[in-house]
């Protein structure tokens, strides 16, 4: 059996890797969240209605192992008004579905929908969606959880 110390096996490709073109950079994608504007708790300022919070539940009890459903949870910020619908995977296309179907229960317009930092929000998807629909979309500080109105 042969045996050789970390020492020598960091040291034995040293001449090779000299020799091999160094390494390509990778380019970083810039997170979709840059391009989205922050609101904070103060920012709200008496909004009028159609301005929603959204979030996603998670009905899983004290596990997430397995399959569960999640609601999509969203609360007018003027009224309180709060709807509520079921998606069966958190997926960033069902989640753009699921304003949709929200807007439809709701008795004013949506003016403006403001998410917590969770990928499955701050994407190009719902991004894309909200700007179609001449919807502004706003997202709260990141580790902040006072953000909420």
């Amino acid at each position: 059996m042969l045996s050789a110390s970390t020492a020598t096996l960091d040291r034995l490709p040293k001449p090779v890797r000299a020799t091999v073109a160094g390494r390509r950079k990778r380019r970083r994608r810039l997170s979709p969240g840059r391009n989205i504007p922050v609101r904070t708790f103060a920012d709200w300022n008496r909004p009028p209605p159609g301005f929603l919070e959204i979030d996603l539940v998670a009905h899983c009890g004290d596990s997430m192992w397995g399959s569960f459903i999640y609601s999509l949870v969203a609360t007018d910020v003027c009224t309180g008004w709060t709807e509520a619908v079921p998606l069966l995977a958190r997926e960033q296309n069902l989640v753009v579905a699921g304003p949709e179907a929200i807007a439809k229960q709701l008795p004013f317009p949506v003016l403006g929908i403001d998410s917590d930092n969770d990928s499955v929000f701050i994407n190009e998807t719902l991004t894309k969606h909200c700007a179609d629909r001449g919807i502004g979309f706003t997202r709260s500080r990141a580790y902040r959880e006072n953000d909420q109105a």
